[in-house]
């Protein structure tokens, strides 16, 4: 694919009424914010705007935030590639607080390598984030991630749920992530939910859960 390709548009549910906190979610690999414009329409809260972003599939034989060689949990990772797609994403985080929506009014969140660059993007960005859902997913550059860890989000709220039969990104990979969170944030912000049969996807429980999770940490202002 041509190098000099315009980077897609984010896809935006717009807000029932005036925006007043946002959510930004990011998808798994070879899919696109399309694919869950739908999903998180289903659950949003009319004060709140939801904005999933696309990646570029630059030479890649599909979208991706960054490149992965193995789902093995010593494979060698793309430090490269995880903070260039985490800088993107907090340009994007930045420009939603120039559009007026405070910083502790967005919650970032992302299924499967969208959760895993939603947990990094949220420990290292300067900005005070209201909150972050992960979805199926695990900590990227979990081994020097704790030196990069910013304090002003050392005590937000993390909700992280997992499939028990995920065959993917298998449930250890979640229960890893969640022990290791516990260590760089403060623990009684941490919620893990594991929901038994599902697979690498989502469940309507779920959902559920993401959706009193959002409107906790972003409540309606009068």
């Amino acid at each position: 694919m041509c190098g000099n390709m315009s980077v897609p548009l984010p896809a935006i549910v717009p807000a029932a009424c005036r925006a007043t906190a946002a959510v930004i979610f990011l998808h798994g690999l070879g899919d696109t914010g399309h694919g869950w414009a739908e999903a998180m329409a289903g659950i949003r809260t009319p004060y709140v705007k939801p904005v999933m972003p696309v990646t570029l599939n630059m030479n890649m034989a599909m979208p991706s935030w960054f490149d992965i060689v193995s789902l093995n949990l010593d494979a060698e990772e793309d430090e490269t590639g995880i903070k260039r797609a985490a800088e993107s994403i907090k340009a994007l985080i930045d420009q939603e607080v120039k559009n007026g929506i405070p910083s502790h009014r967005i919650v970032l969140g992302g299924f499967s390598q969208g959760g895993a660059l939603s947990l990094y993007t949220a420990l290292t960005t300067h900005q005070k984030l209201a909150g972050v859902v992960a979805l199926s997913c695990w900590l990227p550059l979990k081994n020097s991630l704790s030196k990069s860890v910013k304090s002003n989000n050392k005590d937000m709220s993390v909700l992280q749920c997992h499939g028990e039969a995920d065959p993917l990104v298998p449930l250890i990979f979640g229960c890893l992530t969640v022990e290791k969170l516990k260590v760089m944030l403060n623990p009684s912000n941490i919620t893990f939910k594991t929901y038994s049969r599902m697979l690498h996807s989502a469940c309507p429980e779920e959902m559920m859960d993401i959706k009193q999770f959002i409107e906790k940490q972003l409540p309606k202002i009068n």
